[in-house]
């Protein structure tokens, strides 16, 4: 006798539990992390209504094919204009739900595999931009530290591009986090929940001792406070780095035209530290990096320069060129 068919599956109390318990209780991720998951599915969400004709609530996980996590990817870029960086982006977050739905639905298997075997798209990876030492001096001399707000925008930007901390980490630094005194350093939790303390030079450190006497706004906790005393918004942040990069490009134009942000602090800082002779597994600690592995695209960076200055030296009784090595294969046969 035929079984009949098992009865669909609600998605939406699978999808709360997902968040409220996988990812806020058990893995403890950052709000930028449930931020990014959260815009992912309210896009996945309202692509499916459209091609489905059903509301989110409404959607059953059978409704959740391959086909269509397909489909929605290349409308991501094709009519959104998404890069292939942030499409993949979208593709993790679909494909930690349905990791998730794989413990909580096993009769799902075959579903479930199709999905997750729906591959990252690759890209080619561009080499990170900087700031050159010109370039940072120009920004942090741009604030007017006469004012309030110049105060506490040169004591963000000297703090980011000494610490290399993320956005989400340097606007949630409070006054317990930071010591001041011997061994100067700064607390702060990263990715994964992972604390990690960062060195503060004695430059970093009198720039922020002068700035907490500075009377509190607010939230007395916060080091970097908005007008109103609240977290600095990532709007906030963006303002104020535009605004001071645009006042820096008028004494170094090598500033006009780059996008100044809190992750291309964080990469010059990498960059410093690699080009000093710091070991990369130091400067992966200092990131907060997982492997060192990520450290990898600083010294393609470090690299890419080194060569460029080489294509304008000339060889002792050369003429200028760059040496291109010999075929492989060639040199495999000539040697055996």
């Amino acid at each position: 006798m035929k079984q009949p068919a098992p009865a669909p599956t609600n998605l939406a109390p699978l999808l709360q539990r997902f968040f409220t318990q996988r990812l806020m209780q058990e893995r403890q991720v950052s709000p930028h992390t449930i931020g990014s998951y959260r815009d992912s599915f309210r896009l996945f969400l309202t692509f499916t209504q459209q091609r489905l004709h059903k509301s989110p609530t409404a959607l059953v996980v059978e409704d959740l094919q391959a086909p269509l996590i397909v489909a929605f990817l290349n409308h991501l870029e094709q009519h959104r204009g998404l890069s292939v960086r942030s499409r993949n982006l979208r593709l993790t977050a679909l494909h930690s739900f349905f990791r998730y739905l794989a413990f909580e639905l096993p009769t799902h298997a075959a579903q479930i595999q199709r999905v997750l075997a729906i591959p990252s798209k690759r890209y080619t990876r561009t080499l990170v931009r900087f700031l050159n030492r010109a370039e940072v001096d120009a920004l942090l001399a741009a604030p007017d530290r006469r004012t309030w707000f110049g105060r506490r925008d040169h004591a963000f930007i000297l703090m980011a591009v000494q610490t290399g901390l993320r956005l989400s980490e340097i606007t949630g630094v409070t006054r317990d986090d930071l010591i001041l005194g011997t061994g100067a350093h700064v607390r702060v939790i990263g990715k994964g929940r992972k604390e990690r303390s960062t060195p503060l030079a004695k430059p970093t450190v009198a720039v922020l001792t002068a700035w907490l006497r500075e009377p509190a706004r607010g939230d007395d906790r916060l080091v970097f406070p908005n007008a109103k005393g609240g977290r600095l918004s990532v709007h906030g942040v963006k303002y104020l780095l535009e605004k001071h990069a645009a006042t820096a490009a008028r004494v170094c134009p090598s500033l006009q035209g780059k996008r100044v942000t809190v992750h291309l602090l964080r990469h010059t800082m990498a960059l410093d530290l690699l080009q000093a002779g710091v070991d990369r597994a130091v400067i992966a600690l200092w990131l907060g990096h997982e492997s060192v592995e990520t450290t990898q695209v600083y010294l393609e960076a470090t690299l890419a320069m080194k060569e460029e200055a080489l294509e304008k030296t000339t060889p002792p009784q050369g003429t200028p060129g760059r040496f291109r090595p010999g075929d492989q294969l060639l040199t495999f046969l000539s040697n055996l």
